[in-house]
Parts: C-alpha cells; structure tokens; sequence
C-alpha cells in the first residue's frame, strides 16, 4: 500500500486537487480497517466506550448525539449501551435524501435501510432539527488531523448538519488511534464547506482539537 504522506503535506491550501487527494485517502483507510480482524474491532469498541465515559463533556450531558457503527469502523454498540444504562439519551442518524433526520435509541432492533446501506432505529424522527437536543456530537470519520479538519465518507451528510448546532455544542470525530494524522506531516485536504472538529475520539485517548474554534 502506497505512503501518501509526501502526497497530502500542503493540500488544504490546494482546493483544486482536494477530492482526489480525499479519494486516495478513503481507498487507503478502507483498505486498513478492512484489514482489521473481528476480535480487535470488538475490543476496540470497548476500549472506546470507557475513553468516551471518562469526559466531562459526556459525564455531564442528558443527551449524546451517536451513530450505528458499520462493520469495519470503531464499533459504538458498547457505548451506546452504556450511555443508556447512565440514563443518557442517545439520538442516531437517519438518512435521507434531503440529509440527516434523527432518533431516539431506544436499545430495541435496528433495521437496515436500503438507500445508505446502514441500520438505523424504526421508531419515529424527530426530523433534522433532532441533533439540537444533544449536548455532545460523537461523528463518524475515516481520518482527523491535529487541526481539526475531518475526513468523512464523502456523502456529505455531516456537513450538512453541524453548522446546525450551538458553537458550544462539541464534536468529536471517532476514529482508530492511527487514523489521526500529525498536520504538520500530512495534513488533510480542507474545502469550505468542511467544519473542523473539537476533538479526536479514539479507543485509547481523546485528543482535543482547535475545532471551531480556529473558524
């Protein structure tokens, strides 16, 4: 597998080339969590769940805003459960052609949906306007950078849905420990339409970003 690090060094000032350094990117990280064998991934989401657990951000929240994990990302199943027995509110992502509604996690049966190709809860939304009742965001990535800037799967979804919240509202990009890249080394490519993030979740520590903060 080829090193991209030389490739990616000075790329967010280059919006130009930016998708096609993104697209080299996620063929790289997708080819390394595929990687990733079924008993690591489980302890991973273990190891997870007590990082999240420990900040205060999360200790003192009513309500996380959380996602479904797929097979080959770092799995949020054990956090999900333990928020709910913390009796914090977990709300997840439903995706729509218009973007992101929302749910309560209810700890019931997920079923699979046919246009993301994800699972998601079967009750009933509470529409876009659902990630406002978290008081933390927790997102899906494939990378994040020591700058905050985030590499998502490319659908766009979340880019849509965080300028929503309240800037005091934090969000934290989950990730494996290695997905987190030096900026000074290899930095990600960043376009304007990309929100920095407040932080990098990872199973083994929780690395706090200049996220909004730097916009």
């Amino acid at each position: 597998m080829p090193n991209l690090s030389g490739t990616m060094t000075g790329f967010p000032q280059i919006l130009s080339e930016a998708p096609s350094v993104k697209a080299a990117l996620r063929r790289r990280i997708r080819a390394e969590r595929s990687a990733r064998t079924p008993t690591q991934r489980l302890l991973a989401g273990r190891a997870l769940a007590g990082i999240a657990l420990e900040l205060p951000e999360i200790q003192s929240a009513r309500c996380v805003a959380l996602y479904v994990s797929t097979a080959t990302e770092p799995q949020t199943g054990s956090l999900r459960q333990a928020l709910r027995r913390q009796g914090i509110g977990v709300v997840l992502p439903l995706v729509r052609a218009h973007g992101l509604d929302w749910a309560w996690d209810t700890g019931g049966q997920l079923r699979r949906t046919a246009g993301s190709g994800g699972d998601e809860p079967a009750g009933p939304t509470l529409g876009p306007r659902g990630l406002l009742t978290a008081d933390v965001v927790l997102v899906p990535a494939l990378a994040v950078d020591t700058l905050g800037t985030r590499l998502g799967q490319g659908g766009g979804y979340y880019d849509s849905a965080l300028p929503l919240l309240d800037p005091g509202v934090k969000v934290f990009a989950v990730v494996h420990d290695d997905e987190v890249l030096d900026a000074a080394v290899e930095a990600l490519p960043a376009e304007d339409h990309d929100l920095p993030v407040d932080g990098a979740l990872t199973p083994l520590r929780c690395l706090r970003l200049p996220g909004r903060s730097r916009v």
